[in-house]
């Protein structure tokens, strides 16, 4: 018989949360260009949800790749500023 599968245990906490946190953004920043390394948490009411998740599935797009498209128009680069 085979041996049953190990489970891996939960995760702990890291000791220092902001070393943690920099060495998540150190790996992100050598990916290739355009790559998205933040990430932005908004309270909408289930309503509005359900209204933009139909609205992406319609267009064809992730409700992900919609939204950074809505924000790159209505919240263009500055002069100066990388794209």
């Amino acid at each position: 018989m085979s041996a049953p599968p190990t489970r891996k245990g939960f995760v702990l906490r890291p000791a220092n949360p902001e070393q943690w946190i920099k060495a998540a953004e150190a790996k992100t920043s050598n990916d290739v260009a355009g790559a998205f390394t933040a990430r932005l948490t908004i309270d909408v009411t289930p309503d509005l949800r359900g209204r933009i998740k139909i609205a992406a599935f319609g267009r064809g797009q992730t409700v992900a790749d919609m939204l950074r498209d809505l924000l790159a128009r209505e919240f263009p680069p500055t002069s100066g500023e990388a794209s």
